[in-house]
């Protein structure tokens, strides 16, 4: 059976972008490709046990087992040498993508304190968009007694959309809480998932 976000996009939100933004073929309308989950414990002191806690959490997050990221070149002033593990990374496809998705906006969102929606400024104007979680407790399966350390990574969207607004309207279908830009209100959907 599929997760229940695909299968709201095949079966409504695809006929209405198309509508919406006015696309003539059904093949143009935006679809989200994959989710990229990246985690980096550079600055920390015992780096690698710092990578073996992200490796468990981002594990938890994501019910699949991320790939350990190496530095590229030596920093001192980091006390870094090349070669040397530095974070995690995780892609996620498919059913894993959706049911990511859905936890993210339907649980671990409205679970940031003093939330306002985020921000709709992040895209990279190829269509991408790249949300910065601060610390991992806002996701139910990490267990708070049980953290060690904070970790904060980037979770950034890759979606098949060719501009920006394509996929803003895309993310905003599939329930992603964005502020307003045009007043200080937030977003309606916003409201709806904080409630």
């Amino acid at each position: 059976m599929q997760p229940e976000l695909q299968q709201l996009y095949k079966e409504k939100l695809i006929a209405s972008l198309q509508q919406q933004l006015g696309l003539k073929n059904i093949h143009q309308v935006p679809k989200l490709e994959k989710i990229v989950i990246n985690c980096s414990v550079g600055k920390e002191a015992d780096r690698k046990q710092a990578v073996e806690d992200a490796v468990k959490d981002v594990s938890l997050i994501t019910g699949q087992k991320p790939i350990i990221t190496i530095s590229k070149k030596a920093i001192a002033n980091f006390k870094l040498r090349a070669g040397e593990p530095i974070g995690v990374k995780v892609t996620l496809r498919g059913r894993r993508m959706y049911d990511f998705m859905m936890r993210l906006v339907k649980t671990a969102i409205p679970r940031i304190r003093d939330f306002r929606g985020i921000t709709p400024r992040a895209f990279d104007g190829r269509g991408n968009y790249t949300l910065g979680i601060t610390e991992q407790s806002i996701f139910p399966e990490i267990e708070l007694d049980k953290i060690k350390r904070s970790l904060g990574f980037d979770v950034t969207f890759v979606t098949s959309a060719t501009n920006d607004d394509h996929a803003r309207e895309l993310l905003r279908s599939m329930g992603m809480p964005f502020r307003s830009t045009k007043s200080g209100q937030q977003d309606k959907l916003a409201t709806a998932e904080t409630n």
